[in-house]
């Protein structure tokens, strides 16, 4: 019989610095001699053992604070509480001691910043583990839940942040994973699987491929036992799950050819996993391999004594003596949310904050380092409160940028960049990149006069070095050298690459009456008056302020005298091109009047477009003068009634303004216009009407006085008539043919 330990069996880091924090904590009242009681907030982990063990050292788990009193301690459990339990403890005035793995403690970070983004967080996993109610409880208990893969249309239409349980199944979250990525690209996906947890899964994958039986140690109520052993299944029937070593069947033992296969949950202890396999070497003396599955050691005639990688006295042989300040080289282990784990040979894993991975804050550190990989670090503090050894990169990598540095022959004059951290009396300190503190007097920290140097804190920060003081590991540098070459190599660039009718993006810096001064990226041109616009102004404060951007062309240049010639005005369009789309029918528009005639009033709308408000368009009321309603220099609100780009004509209509903004006002005075107009043409028609009577009276006077002078003449006709009798007049016989008649004939004659 074979027996293969998997190298990753038992306590994860998270739960032995658990049980550590709490027996260290028990042990510390203890000696204090106080009344003080020592409580687990819930099963510090999953493993009835460790729970049972712990409750007869007098350290019992509650499920509520008021079980604890005031004074008392309380241990956070690896799972983590929510941010409200926190809150409680403090306002109890109970002592706590928190022991949440710092990988969940990351992801309570993650969703914190999320909530307080506004973002929908989604936690992957069981709802009801304290893991996950934990991490609920940092996003206000707003978080929506997603089981499996099954649940993913949850984030339909959704955008957000969402986070995974660390001891979710591996393979099960990549399949998701890609199916989130390609249906749901809204949704910012944190991978937060303990990289432990991963490996526990990948081994136990490979193990229940190759052996007959697989044995799954660890608590029933563990979720990651849980996983491992639905893992197990699916690769050998002859998966069994025990939590001690009397729930183990001896009928397994009984072929003796066969292979033994054991994976064991985070919170399995490491004393189980010895006498599990101590019971299983005693049975026909089995051969054991406590390396790993793919490795076969030359150690399988060996006893689990000998190989065991859980036997205490040979790992406290291998357990180094730390102090802080020392530099040494450890293993990556695991990489969360920008912390690194690492292993250093000590009884605790280290951890790298990302603040102490690189000088640079954006530099990602699982783009630098991966599992498995050395890291070289110097130890900040043996133990940060938390049982945790804080170590630093950023040291390490500091000191060797300076020795690097130091041990150069031109480290005078070289420029190098850093960030102001400090304002001190005669200037500022700047952190450069390589680790070293450079002092820059307050005289060279700019180009500029400066007040008050607390401004520059924070800010990024280019020196060239003036002086390298290698006793005190300080630099003396100078800011104002670096800005003026960078100024003067611009100028330079920026002079060789100008060419006329360039267009470029400036800044409005002077306004003058004869133009404006505009910085086009180092350098000021001249954007004379007559080149800011096409009509005439005034002066260049009508269209421009100071500051403003806008866009030149480049005139003329002439490098030698250092003068840039710019316009403006041909990157505009002519205005009367396109006012009928500035200015289109029916729209309001507001001007000032320049100018009144009978007929109406000019209103400019822009320097060089004027509209016609015509008379009977200027009021409500219809005015006789234009000077009744309006004068020069008016500002006047109008509805544009008619454009016409052609003869660069804008009829504008007062009147339309005014009844939009007073309907009520302009309806009455209306009413008024219209009874008034009524009346006038009632008194016309009634005018007309005596008009035209008056006419026919007269005509008819005139008739009776014609009649009666007909009368008058005709009555003195006869009166004045001779009293004689007329002849009667005889009858011609001759007519005027017969005579001419006559008269040929004698021409014939003749």
């Amino acid at each position: 019989m074979k027996i293969i330990l998997a190298k990753n069996a038992g306590f994860c880091f998270g739960g032995r610095r658990a049980v550590e924090l709490t027996e260290q904590t028990a042990d510390k009242v203890a000696e204090s001699g106080g009344a003080a009681k020592v409580f687990t907030f819930g099963e510090l982990i999953h493993n009835r053992d460790v729970v049972n063990r712990l409750r007869k050292a007098g350290i019992a788990p509650i499920e509520t604070l008021d079980e604890a009193k005031c004074g008392d301690y309380v241990i956070i459990r690896s799972h983590g509480v929510s941010k409200k339990i926190y809150e409680e403890l403090e306002a109890r005035g109970i002592n706590f001691i928190d022991a949440t793995c710092p990988f969940v403690s990351s992801i309570h970070r993650i969703v914190s910043a999320a909530y307080k983004r506004g973002e929908q967080v989604f936690i992957v996993g069981n709802p009801e583990h304290p893991e996950t109610v934990g991490i609920d409880g940092h996003c206000g208990n707003s978080a929506i839940f997603i089981r499996g893969e099954a649940e993913l249309q949850k984030l339909e239409g959704r955008s957000g942040s969402l986070v995974v349980q660390t001891t979710f199944d591996s393979e099960t979250f990549a399949a998701m994973q890609r199916v989130i990525k390609r249906e749901y690209p809204r949704i910012r996906v944190f991978n937060s699987i303990c990289s432990t947890t991963v490996e526990r899964q990948r081994e136990a994958e490979e193990l229940s491929k190759e052996c007959d039986v697989m044995l799954v140690l660890g608590d029933k109520h563990s979720s990651n036992t849980q996983k491992l052993q639905k893992i197990c299944e699916k690769n050998c029937r002859n998966t069994l799950n025990a939590a001690k070593k009397c729930e183990i069947s001896l009928d397994i033992f009984k072929n003796n050819d066969i292979m033994i296969g054991v994976v064991a949950g985070a919170s399995t202890p490491d004393s189980i996993i010895r006498e599990v396999i101590n019971t299983m070497s005693e049975q026909d003396k089995a051969n054991v391999n406590c390396e790993a599955a793919t490795e076969n050691a030359a150690a399988n005639a060996a006893t689990i004594e000998e190989n065991a990688v859980f036997d205490e006295e040979a790992i406290n042989k291998t357990i180094v003596r730390i102090h802080g300040g020392q530099v040494l080289t450890g293993t990556v282990i695991q990489i969360v949310d920008g912390e690194i784990s690492v292993s250093i040979g000590y009884k605790s894993d280290g951890y790298i904050p990302r603040s102490e991975f690189s000088n640079d804050p954006d530099l990602d550190p699982a783009s630098q380092y991966k599992v498995g990989d050395p890291i070289e670090v110097e130890v900040l503090k043996v133990n940060d409160g938390e049982g945790n050894v804080l170590l630093s990169r950023k040291n390490v990598e500091s000191q060797k940028a300076w020795e690097e540095f130091t041990a150069s022959a031109e480290s005078e004059g070289k420029v190098l960049e850093g960030t102001c951290k400090e304002a001190i009396k005669g200037g500022v300190i700047v952190s450069l990149t390589n680790g070293a503190n450079a002092f820059v007097p307050a005289s060279q920290v700019s180009t500029k006069y400066v007040a008050d140097l607390k401004e520059f804190i924070g800010k990024p920060m280019k020196i060239k070095v003036l002086e390298v003081d290698a006793k005190r590991r300080r630099i003396i540098g100078s800011a104002k050298a670096v800005l003026l070459a960078e100024e003067e190599a611009a100028k330079e660039a920026i002079w060789d690459s100008l060419t006329p009718g360039m267009k470029v993006m400036g800044t409005v810096r002077r306004i003058v009456d004869f133009g404006v001064f505009v910085d086009i990226g180092g350098v000021d041109g001249l954007l004379h008056v007559t080149q800011c616009a096409w009509g005439r102004i005034k002066s260049p404060a009508e269209l421009f302020t100071v500051n403003q951007k806008i866009e030149v062309v480049i005139r003329e240049v002439d490098k030698e005298n250092r003068k840039i010639s710019l316009g403006y005005k041909e990157l505009q369009p002519k205005p009367w091109a396109t006012a009928d789309e500035r200015y289109p029918i029916g729209s309001f528009v507001e001007g000032k009047v320049v100018r009144i005639v009978p007929f109406g009033a000019f209103v400019s709308l822009e320097p060089t477009i004027d509209g016609l408000i015509h008379i009977s368009q200027v009021g409500i009321k219809r005015v006789a003068k234009v000077e009744d309603e309006l004068a020069v220099g008016d500002r006047v609100r109008c509805k544009v009634v008619e454009v016409d780009t052609s003869k660069r004509r804008i009829s504008l209509s007062r009147r339309e303004a005014l009844i939009e903004e007073n309907p009520e006002e302009a309806e009455r005075i209306m009413a008024e216009e219209r009874e008034q107009r009524e009346r006038e043409r009632a008194e016309r028609n009634e005018k007309r009407q005596q008009e035209e009577q008056t006419r026919r009276e007269q005509a008819a006077a005139r008739e009776e006085r014609r009649r009666e002078r007909d009368e008058r003449r005709a009555e003195r006709r006869r009166r004045e008539e001779p009293d004689y009798e007329l002849p009667p007049v005889e009858s011609a016989t001759t007519s005027l043919a017969s005579l001419l008649g006559k008269f040929v004939a004698s021409d014939d004659n003749k």
